[in-house]
């Protein structure tokens, strides 16, 4: 895991207008060694991550210019960095809409520096273990069901030979569920499996990421269904196509 004491920083931008966030908590980031470029709105950010692409952006969603969501969207037509969403104690809609445009955590203003770094350190975790699933010898290398294909060494996921272009979070998600197909995953297995154990969000963000998934699987199929809901219990993976 990249950060204090290693040699190979994991680099971050953190997007805020409020300088004395941008301060702070560049701060608290680089004394866990990590590298940290620092932006005040979303039009300079979108240049600045489109040059150089971050491991991970930190976004605030309320920003001049050019809102977070409006970043996530731009940066989400070529890339799948890691996005966590900084966001005001009620902005509920804002936090939905921004999981399903494809964030991959949100955290609520105000919050600790302390738990800003463990969602961090969370992400790089799976990361990590994307490099290590898909490592020669390794286990839980390659996943084949039926027209779905996942590669975690490659962050690859094809679905009849085309690529579906995934984050982190709603990789690990499909993965989990086609692991076992018709096996069901509650909500609490789905976020162990996408987050990891110790870490709290909400089944709302579950339920977001699913929505995401089959968007994104039906803009390559239309008729994509394999993934299907449980009311009540949670979700499955189909390898033959079940009403989602």
């Amino acid at each position: 895991m990249t950060g204090r004491g290693n040699t190979v920083a994991y680099r971050i931008a953190l997007v805020d207008d409020d300088r004395n966030i941008l301060t702070s908590v560049s701060m608290v980031l680089e004394a866990e060694g990590f590298n940290v470029t620092t932006y005040r709105d979303g039009a300079e950010a979108l240049r600045g991550l489109t040059a150089e692409p971050p491991d991970l952006a930190v976004l605030d969603i309320k920003m001049p210019r050019m809102d977070g969501i409006e970043l996530l969207q731009r940066l989400r037509e070529k890339s799948a960095i890691p996005v966590i969403f900084l966001t005001s104690k009620d902005d509920e809609v804002d936090e939905l809409l921004g999981l399903r445009m494809g964030a991959d955590d949100y955290i609520k203003k105000p919050f600790s520096q302390r738990l800003l770094i463990e969602r961090v350190r969370s992400i790089f975790r799976r990361v990590e273990a994307q490099k290590t699933a898909g490592a020669p010898g390794s286990s839980a290398s390659a996943v084949a069901r039926g027209e779905l294909m996942l590669d975690p060494a490659q962050h690859l996921c094809l679905w009849k030979s085309l690529p579906v272009n995934l984050t982190v979070t709603e990789f690990l998600i499909i993965q989990a569920l086609a692991q076992r197909p018709g096996h069901v995953k509650s909500r609490d297995q789905l976020i162990d499996a996408a987050y990891g154990e110790h870490i709290y969000v909400d089944d709302r963000t579950i339920d977001s990421h699913i929505k995401r998934l089959r968007k994104k699987f039906r803009e390559v199929d239309k008729d994509f269904s394999h993934i299907e809901t449980l009311y009540g219990v949670g979700y499955k993976y189909n390898e033959t196509n079940a009403a989602a």
